[in-house]
Order: structure tokens, then C-alpha cells, then sequence
């Protein structure tokens, strides 16, 4: 396997890095502190043509792939944008990927060139309050009645619904009691968010304070049925197509926060002076840094092997899920050094690692937790019986 960039793909990355110059550090702590959602870096983002990096090129996009979006994500993160730059932007990079892979011609000509030129802003409609990573015991409701299907039910940790006009959303169109396997009768639709049918409620959280989360309660919305995505009963296999990128997409971040958090843990370590001396030469600051540095690589490594395997058309689910798990564990591990190298200083805003310590609890608990990771490679991979 052989990861080196091309020259291309560290020309995507230079772009970036270019646009997010023009962010600094204090931005991002003002978006923090007063939850306004970073516009201004958005529109440059999608200015530079970046939405579509990984759709199709007939639609408008770049034609690239699952790669380049992580390295363009990674950079945002590492930026010290965070996860509130990356999260502002990444679902317009992956989310809808099961629209390139099974809508029709027509659904792709209708929906993605809004998407890649910003005119629609999506969110993402699947979690369930009481359903949590089971997916297959969704709730939510869509029954067909003429023309249309009738949405009903709530979702839950629903991000950027208080901004988008268009929602991917997963809902039963028939009861788990009438199905052969669990995983058939959920239904995928692509559809405008209509807030007449839909009450949205954000969930106020520990941090990423200006990209929103929420709890969205549906009352009967109506769902035209050419916004049905692929066959009914089938929304199931549908959305797997978007997980696997979600996961190496928070993984690139991931380790692109913990770079940063270290990059400024490594700089306070020089400069800061104890008893005459900078604190970077007491092995007990130093030897955490190099061995959370050593962590980064070595996630970063399975990051880029997902991402190559799902842009070969290969199996990555184990890698895709053990990148997931490796780079959000050792962002952790950075983001917790750092706050602790900068000492008394380290729980003070204005430093910014206390912000990237909150933000990093994002990748360990979602799009899927820890413990699921590890019934996953447990019996995918390993071979050993189903634990739950």
C-alpha cells in the first residue's frame, strides 16, 4: 500500500490551508462563544468549488474521492478550525452519496448541482432518541397516501436543521413486525425540510456550539414520492453507502485536531519557562507530546488506507471502523495533553485547547460509539460470535 499525496491531492490540501489562513484562532473561539454559525468561512469554502470534491463531474462536481474530501476536511480541523470549521462543511462532502450511487438520473440532475454550488443546505435525518445505533428499530413514520408519503415522528442530534432547507431522511414505510429481516422497511428519502410539518428544537451541548444540533418532531409532513431515493423498503442498504465515508471523514478530522492541539502544546512548551528553564526540557512534558504525536501518525496511516480501499471500490469496513476508533482516541489523548502542558492556563479560552478538548469528544462518541467499533472487528473480523 502507498499513501503518498499526489501532487494534486497536496495542491487540494495547500488551497485549503490558503483559505483557512484567513480564519484565525480568535474567529473560531467568537463562533464559540456566541454560537453564530461561521458563514463567512462556508462561502469561501464553497466559493472555491470544494462542495463538490467527491461528486460526479456531469452534476458539477470534481469527480474525486472519499482521498481528497479527508484531506480537505483534515486540513479545516487542523487549521484549528476544529470540528466546528469541518462540521460546518462535511456533509455536503459525503451525505449525499446515496443519491449519486442509487438515485435516478433525474434525482441527481434535481439535486446535487444545488447542493455543490450552496444553494441548498441539507441535513442529516436518521438518530432516534429510542432507537440509538440499532437503526433497524427506527420509529419514524412514512405512509403512502396518494402521491406523496406522510412523514410522522422524531429525530434526534439532527445537525444544521435550524439552516437547511432540504433533510436525507430514513423513515419505516413498513412495520418491523411485517418484514422477513430486520433490516428491510425503511424507506430513504431526499425532501424540503417543510417547517410547517416540522418542529425543530436544538439541543444545547458541551461544544460546536455554532453548528447546530437538534431534536426535529415531524407532524404528518408530506414527502412528494418522486423524492423517494431507490426502491421502497430498501433506505437501509442505502445509507450503509454513507457511513463508511462519515466515519474515515470524522477520522481525518479527528486527527487533524489532535495535530493542532498539539502544535500549540508543543509551542507552550518552548516558550512557557519554570524555574529557569522552558518546561519543554522536562522529560515529563516532553515524552507525552512525542508519544502523542507518534499516536497521530499511526491513526493518520488508517485513515488514508480506508479511504483508499473505498475509493478502489474495495471492503473497508474494518478499516474505515478501526480508523474511526484509532484517530478519535488518539486526538483525545493530544487535546487532553495539551490542556494539561498549558497547565492553569490550559482551562482559560484564550488558549483555544480547552475548545479543541470539548470538540474531540464529538468523534469518540459518534457517528457510532467505541463498543460497537469493537463488536464490529470482533465479529467481522475476528471471527468470533455476535455479542449483542
Amino acid at each position: 500500500m502507498n499513501i503518498e499525496f499526489t501532487a494534486e491531492q497536496l495542491a487540494i490540501k495547500d488551497a485549503i490551508e490558503r483559505i483557512c489562513a484567513d480564519f484565525s484562532a480568535d474567529y473560531w473561539l467568537e463562533t464559540d462563544q456566541s454560537g453564530v454559525f461561521p458563514q463567512e468561512f462556508v462561502n469561501a469554502i464553497c466559493e472555491g468549488g470544494w462542495f463538490g470534491i467527491a461528486m460526479p463531474e456531469e452534476f458539477g462536481g470534481s469527480g474525486m474521492g472519499i482521498t481528497e474530501a479527508s484531506i480537505l476536511c483534515q486540513a479545516i480541523a487542523q487549521s484549528g478550525a476544529g470540528y466546528t470549521g469541518a462540521s460546518s462543511v462535511h456533509l455536503n462532502l459525503f451525505g449525499l452519496n446515496p443519491i449519486v450511487v442509487f438515485g435516478s438520473e433525474e434525482q441527481k440532475q434535481r439535486w446535487l448541482p444545488p447542493m455543490i454550488e450552496g444553494k441548498d443546505v441539507s441535513c442529516f435525518g436518521v438518530t432516534e432518541p429510542n432507537a440509538g445505533l440499532d437503526t433497524t428499530s427506527l420509529q419514524v413514520k412514512a405512509e403512502k397516501k396518494g402521491d406523496a408519503y406522510i412523514i410522522s415522528g422524531q429525530k434526534h442530534w439532527t445537525s444544521m436543521a435550524q439552516r437547511a432547507n432540504k433533510v436525507l431522511l430514513l423513515a419505516r414505510t413498513t412495520s418491523k413486525d411485517e418484514v422477513k429481516r430486520k433490516t428491510d422497511g425503511l424507506s430513504l428519502f431526499y425532501t424540503d425540510l417543510n417547517r410547517d410539518h416540522a418542529e425543530i428544537r436544538e439541543i444545547e451541548k458541551m461544544g460546536r456550539k455554532a453548528v447546530d444540533s437538534n431534536a426535529v418532531f415531524y407532524d404528518n409532513m408530506p414527502v412528494p414520492v418522486e423524492d423517494l431515493i431507490g426502491e421502497e423498503g430498501k433506505g437501509f442498504h442505502y445509507i450503509l453507502h454513507g457511513l463508511n465515508p462519515e466515519r474515515i471523514l470524522i477520522a481525518a478530522e479527528a486527527v487533524g485536531l489532535g495535530r493542532v492541539a498539539l502544535e500549540r502544546a508543543v509551542d507552550y512548551a518552548k516558550d512557557r519557562e519554570v524555574f529557569n528553564r522552558p518546561i519543554g526540557m522536562n522529560q515529563g512534558i516532553q515524552h507525552p507530546l512525542a508519544k502523542n504525536w507518534m499516536e497521530l501518525e499511526a491513526a493518520n496511516l488508517m485513515v488514508f488506507n480506508a479511504a483508499t480501499k473505498y475509493d478502489a471500490g474495495e471492503e473497508c469496513g474494518a478499516e474505515a471502523n478501526a480508523a474511526k476508533y484509532l484517530a478519535a482516541e488518539a486526538g483525545y489523548r493530544a487535546c487532553e495533553q495539551a490542556v494539561m502542558t498549558h497547565g492553569g492556563m490550559g482551562y482559560a479560552k484564550e488558549y483555544h485547547v480547552e475548545r479543541y478538548m470539548r470538540e474531540i469528544m464529538i468523534p469518540r462518541i459518534a457517528p457510532v460509539s467505541r463498543e460497537m467499533i469493537f463488536n464490529f472487528i470482533g465479529e467481522k473480523v475476528l471471527g468470533l460470535p455476535r455479542s449483542f
